[in-house]
């Protein structure tokens, strides 16, 4: 009944169009006025220790690294190496998005900054090359989604930040640990080069059935010098990911280094932003960070509540109950969370989901690690399905297509990323099996 009550006040808020965070905020308040005789200090409380986590600080740095990026002229220089590689196959324009959107996503760690970079630069080129809109705004889009899935991720972050200190037990009674930021990280790696092939093989198909035109093949002296154009940008993942798992740096402070490359590289070497820009970008970048830090401050006082009156744990114990089992809790999962994507924004779904069904995907065996890459992908395919789909306005904005033409014309990719998603939720070594070798997990 409590659960109830709960969730019942959460979404008569948000079909009042309230945003989410507010919702949240106001929720919990509504059932402590209400329903509890929780103290309101213990609140008061709540609001400063739930963003004083060190992992947080990872958020507002890897925002900041991917803007100073996105105005920087990285996407521009990554495009022309992506081009000069594959730009000679079938659909070589689209393709080669698909590809940059890749390597982008390795150092942004957002879908719709990706979404906008890349695709700014290539949908009007690939339409004055004879490609339809369509077939642009749709490939990029759909891999726009690699934002979140190939690390950093800053929706992985928000998934470890909403899980830690929840003390789980498994399905034979022992203690499970919470994943780690750098093991999440470490295990988008092998998902995200996998969808982006997947992508890319959809874009060939289609170009190949629609004979789209294809770009002459660079010479090697020409691949050569968009490689060494790109470098500095391309070295920012092995930064990130050399520094992680060589024990030089935590994650969090991966993110702060990666602000500070990303800075050197983008005022003193690509020399694409003045000093005069960098307060811009540094406001942008606070703008976004607040907004993310009050949702998560928000959400975590919603997990609180949930916690106190034992929401999860009661929840946990009934679908067990009920006799599911692993596969078929996480295909509920997979639909209630795709459904959801559709109206809600994902660092938002992760924050509210992941303390309810963590605790009862732990119980059932499922590991940690596999489960959050498995929301993640959900979320990243929640970016590209209407009606709130961010990656479709931001490709809608660029192409200056219709929000439902846009809809339409990821359709195939949007298909090839849910075969991906069957994949990941049922063959969890294509997720484990790096950080295991790894010895992370």
């Amino acid at each position: 009944m409590t659960a109830l009550i709960i969730f019942l006040i959460l979404a008569a808020l948000l079909i009042t169009g309230m945003p989410v965070s507010i919702a949240l905020g106001l929720t919990v308040f509504a059932f402590l006025f209400g329903f509890t005789d929780i103290p309101l200090d213990s609140i008061a409380l709540k609001l400063f220790t739930g963003i004083e986590k060190f992992e947080i600080m990872a958020i507002p740095f890897f925002i900041l690294a991917g803007n100073f990026l996105t105005h920087g002229g990285v996407a521009r220089r990554m495009i022309r190496f992506a081009s000069a590689m594959v730009g000679h196959w079938y659909g070589g324009m689209g393709l080669a998005a698909v590809f940059a959107c890749a390597l982008f996503a390795a150092i942004s760690g957002s879908s719709p900054a990706t979404v906008m970079a890349v695709g700014s630069i290539l949908i009007p080129a690939m339409v004055k090359q004879g490609y339809p809109p369509q077939f642009g705004v749709g490939s990029i889009v759909a891999a726009g989604g690699l934002g979140i899935l190939i690390p950093p991720s800053i929706v992985m972050v928000m998934y470890s930040v909403a899980t830690s200190g929840m003390v789980v037990t498994g399905p034979n009674g022992e203690n499970v640990l919470s994943a780690s930021i750098g093991t999440l990280f470490m295990a988008g790696v092998i998902p995200g080069i996998m969808l982006a092939t997947m992508l890319g093989g959809t874009t060939v198909w289609r170009a190949y059935k629609n004979n789209y035109p294809r770009m002459n093949r660079a010479s090697w002296g020409e691949r050569w010098e968009a490689f060494r154009q790109s470098v500095w940008g391309l070295m920012l993942i092995v930064i990130i990911m050399g520094g992680i798992y060589g024990g030089i740096f935590t994650p969090t402070e991966a993110a702060a280094v990666s602000a500070v490359y990303a800075f050197v590289i983008a005022v003193w070497v690509y020399k694409d932003i003045t000093l005069r820009d960098v307060p811009r970008v540094l406001l942008s970048s606070a703008a976004m960070s607040a907004m993310l830090l009050y949702i998560i401050t928000n959400a975590v006082m919603f997990a609180f509540i949930l916690t106190s009156e034992q929401i999860p744990q009661a929840l946990s114990a009934w679908i067990v109950d009920l006799g599911f089992g692993k596969i078929g809790f996480l295909l509920i999962v997979n639909i209630m969370l795709l459904m959801i994507g559709m109206v809600m924004e994902p660092s938002a779904i992760v924050l509210i989901m992941a303390p309810i069904l963590y605790p009862v995907a732990v119980k059932l065996g499922v590991d940690p690690v596999h489960f959050g890459i498995m929301m993640v992908v959900n979320m990243e395919i929640g970016l590209c399905t209407p009606p709130v789909g961010l990656n479709l306005y931001v490709g809608s904005a660029i192409s200056r297509l219709g929000l439902t033409e846009v809809s339409k014309a990821a359709l195939p990719w949007l298909v090839t990323a849910l075969i991906f998603l069957m994949l990941i939720t049922y063959i969890p070594e294509i997720t484990l099996w790096l950080p295991r070798m790894l010895g992370m997990s």
